[in-house]
């Protein structure tokens, strides 16, 4: 299994950890992927948009000329998993912003969304089907609406902060900024479903 981690700007190295984390523990062979051009993109199996900073990633996408084929193999199914600055690139509709990047996920978000006072902070909640799951937020974003095909997977105060549809899940906090893996396994686990129908 080959995962790709968009790797022109953020936290991609965590990431890198937590899947090598993930494969350790559960003896698969998983090969992370820096994704730096567009050549990279060939024969993944999954896809991770890191946290950081999204209008730099949005423009170095395009830059880079990885940007029509990522968002083609995410719409044709390419399971991905998008935090923080990866959920903003993913969106349908930014609010209060006209910038769209690969407007993948028919959610709106709203970007730094909890504002200086709350630029950093961390809680415990349920995450879908996974109890009690440290979620780490960074000058955060939180999504105002979602389709009603998207599944909500989680909610702090009231406000969105997690969502899946179809292939992707979308997440406002940095998972891969904690010891916990097992938002990683589920995604590895949608990687090999995915794998099973091709």
């Amino acid at each position: 299994m080959r995962i790709g981690i968009l790797a022109v700007q953020g936290a991609f190295i965590e990431h890198e950890k937590q899947i090598a984390a993930v494969a350790e523990h559960s003896g698969e062979q998983i090969e992370c992927i820096e994704i730096r051009q567009k050549k990279d993109l060939e024969k993944v199996d999954g896809i991770i948009l890191p946290g950081g900073e999204s209008t730099v990633q949005g423009k170095l996408l395009k830059d880079l000329d990885i940007f029509d084929e990522l968002q083609g193999l995410i719409i044709q199914g390419l399971p991905t998993l998008a935090t923080c600055a990866g959920l903003i690139l993913l969106a349908q509709t930014l609010e209060n912003d006209s910038v769209k990047h690969l407007s993948t996920l028919p959610v709106t978000v709203q970007r730094n969304a909890y504002g200086r006072q709350l630029g950093s902070f961390s809680v415990s909640s349920n995450v879908g089907e996974i109890n009690n799951f440290p979620l780490v937020f960074i000058r955060a974003p939180y999504i105002t609406e979602v389709s009603s095909d998207t599944k909500i997977l989680t909610t702090v105060d009231h406000h969105i902060v997690g969502v899946e549809y179809k292939n992707q899940i979308g997440l406002a906090f940095h998972p891969e900024m904690t010891n916990d893996t097992r938002i990683h396994e589920y995604f590895i686990r949608k990687v090999n479903n995915y794998l099973l129908l091709l």
